[in-house]
């Protein structure tokens, strides 16, 4: 199943919705198809998963500062904590989660990510391009965490 995209209406933000497809040995994920949704949150509570929102937190971070010039551009050899940057990322994450999607009669866990464009005023929704550009970083994030 692909990632479903729905932007909030009237709002800079988007919501995402992730189904894991393939099973995750290195996070402990090997049987995702479960027959009801209280069987999957067992594995939304589980280690394994908590340990793919951490790392998934760290990769989407990534991509969506990818285009910033980084101190370290400018100084090698000096850490870039990205504590103050100088200009606002392009987007933002509101929220990076675990979800229960569905797939026909069966269950499956999910990641459930908002990004929010925080140069928007909070009352103009996002831009088609915007939301064309949204598609990337989630196609980049789930190659990158291999995902698909």
């Amino acid at each position: 199943m692909p990632p479903s995209y729905e932007p909030d209406a009237g709002q800079p933000s988007v919501a995402i919705e992730i189904p894991l497809e393939k099973s995750l040995p290195d996070y402990d994920l090997e049987n995702l198809e479960h027959p009801t949704p209280r069987d999957v949150d067992e594995v939304l509570v589980s280690q394994g998963f908590r340990d793919l929102v951490d790392d998934a937190r760290g990769v989407l971070l990534e991509i969506l500062c990818a285009h910033q010039k980084s101190i370290t551009d400018a100084a090698p050899g000096m850490t870039d904590l990205e504590l103050t940057p100088e200009k606002p990322h392009p987007m933002e994450i509101v929220q990076l989660t675990g979800a229960i999607s569905t797939a026909g009669e069966s269950y499956r866990p999910g990641l459930w990510i908002v990004l929010k464009d925080p140069r928007l005023p909070s009352h103009q929704p996002l831009s088609p391009a915007l939301l064309e550009q949204v598609k990337h970083y989630i196609a980049e994030f789930q190659r990158r965490m291999d995902l698909a």
